[in-house]
């Protein structure tokens, strides 16, 4: 050969890749090139040739098994996907470096996690953990034990669900027995489940006690989601409590989590915070506020704003209408329709006592009219107005006669002095959120 023949760079050496490696690569390609023409079949046939072609586990085949578990999810053959899936696990150990089974098998659970079939995720989800377990990969076993345990919160199995929860807070705990602080945000990932749990359960105390826990916790960076969580669940105990300011504050702060995590779930929390403004007397329209202005448009929010309109405007009928045309909308959601019965007192209050503000005696039969409800109700209505000393009366059942024994005038002024204080502060709220 001449000494002077151009040198092209070529080495030859014993790490030249075998033949036998490079037929692999090529059968992987060509399968994966099989899938993009559509010929599915074929293309599984051929990620099989790939997996029985390594003369020991490696790359490749795992490479193959991830494609295979991909296309019989998508084609809804749960049982030859979990087949491969199993063979998948056996690779994690040794035959690929952690990083990138970590990055697959994260994958492979994000996209799983779509399936509404609860049987073959659980079945999926307890695979997945025994195998972590083995492999010692804490971080996806902590992950697919909280897939878990969401999947349970759905089908309200809470025993389960506090199984697992033990486990994680157990996994978040230092050798003492306390909470490692250096885990903030796995720590809020499961109190974000757990109050969710005791919300459903209506068990306040124990709700109360996570929430102040969860809030004291500074060293994570959550999600937003997992924020909005926590926040929408301490503004439904708040309205439990009938604490309607803080509702409203936990509403807003839930609201601005899920949109900035462009979650659905902020429309249905501006709907309580609108909700907890009407509860707490509020003048003010919280979509004045920066955020919440593009959604005023939403169809939604639109029959929310206009329960507003009538509500300030202390118009019954409106009110009542609006309830009447909307009320599927209105009362699919279980939580706003606890509060409508509420609302409606409030509303009805209001104009109560602008009904009977210049009169020293009054007919209840006159009241129910111009309410537009019977006439126990306003006798009610009048017992709570004595009972919460919004007003001096006497109820004379008899006649159907309420007879004011001081002038409405002073209790009226302390009402709505009450009312502007109210708005103030929640203007003030609302200006520091903007």
């Amino acid at each position: 050969m001449d000494d002077d023949m151009e040198d092209y760079g070529f080495e030859y050496s014993d790490e030249e890749p075998e033949q036998e490696d490079v037929d692999i690569e090529n059968q992987y390609y060509n399968s994966k090139g099989m899938i993009e023409n559509g010929t599915i079949d074929c293309a599984l046939k051929g990620f099989a040739s790939v997996i029985s072609m390594e003369p020991e586990k490696g790359e490749w085949g795992f490479r193959a098994l991830k494609q295979c578990v991909m296309l019989y999810f998508k084609a809804g053959d749960f049982e030859q996907m979990m087949k491969s899936y199993q063979e998948l696990l056996t690779y994690v150990k040794t035959a690929v470096t952690r990083n990138y089974s970590e990055k697959v098998i994260n994958h492979i659970l994000d996209s799983v996690s779509s399936s509404s079939n609860s049987a073959f995720l659980q079945d999926f989800y307890e695979r997945t953990i025994c195998s972590l377990e083995e492999a010692k990969n804490e971080r996806l076993w902590f992950k697919t034990n909280l897939k878990l345990c969401k999947l349970w919160f759905e089908l309200r199995e809470f025993t389960r669900v506090k199984s697992i929860l033990k486990k994680l807070h157990i996994s978040c705990q230092q050798n003492d027995g306390s909470a490692d602080q250096r885990k903030g945000t796995q720590l809020l990932e499961i109190f974000a489940i757990e109050i969710q749990m005791y919300t459903e359960q209506k068990n306040n105390k124990k709700l109360k006690e996570l929430y102040q826990r969860a809030l004291t916790i500074k060293s994570a960076i959550p999600h937003p989601r997992i924020l909005g969580i926590i926040r929408e669940c301490g503004g439904k105990m708040h309205m439990a409590e009938r604490q309607w300011t803080k509702a409203a504050t936990d509403f807003f702060e839930a609201f601005k989590s899920y949109d900035e995590a462009g979650q659905a779930r902020r429309v249905q929390c501006l709907k309580y915070l609108v909700l907890a403004n009407m509860l707490m007397r509020s003048e003010v329209n919280p979509f004045d506020a920066q955020e919440a202005r593009p959604f005023k448009t939403d169809p939604e929010i639109m029959i929310i704003t206009s329960l507003v309109t009538a509500y300030q405007q202390n118009s019954i009928s409106d009110f009542e209408s609006i309830l009447k045309a909307h009320r599927d909308q209105i009362s699919e959601d279980s939580f706003i329709r606890e509060y409508m019965e509420d609302l409606l007192k409030n509303i009805r209050t209001h104009v109560l006592l602008n009904i009977i503000k210049p009169y020293t005696t009054i007919h209840i039969p006159f009241i129910s009219g111009k309410l537009r409800v019977r006439e126990i109700e306003v006798e009610n209505l009048m017992v709570s107005l004595i009972l919460d000393s919004r007003i001096q009366a006497q109820i004379d059942q008899t006649r159907q006669l309420v007879e004011l024994t001081a002038e409405l005038g002073c209790y009226a002024k302390s009402e709505f002095q009450g009312a502007r204080s109210w708005t103030t502060s929640t203007k003030e709220r609302l200006k520091a959120f903007v």
